[in-house]
């Protein structure tokens, strides 16, 4: 007996996710809903995960250092560096 698919491809995805810490301590996962990069330097966009859902209200970006399979992200510490990461994301998207 063949058993027919309940849903769609397009209805569950999947998405690549990490932990990051709170200005108060607390640990935060998060989605990576996209990547970037900008002047030699590789960036991602996080959006907090909320139950099975991603929330893309609000997105953050950090930078990304890849090693082989793996990634860790950082905090982009500079304002001036995080509005010129911003802009140019922006212009990409």
């Amino acid at each position: 007996m063949e058993m027919d698919k309940e849903f769609e491809e397009n209805d569950f995805q999947e998405y690549v996710t990490f932990t990051v810490t709170t200005k108060d301590g607390n640990e935060v996962e998060m989605a990576v809903v996209d990547e970037f990069d900008f002047k030699n330097k590789h960036y991602v966009v996080g959006a907090l995960i909320e139950g099975d859902t991603i929330n893309e209200d609000g997105m953050y970006i950090y930078k990304s250092v890849i090693k082989g399979d793996d990634f860790t992200v950082e905090k982009i510490n500079s304002e001036v560096e995080y509005k010129q990461v911003a802009e140019a994301y922006l212009k990409l998207s």
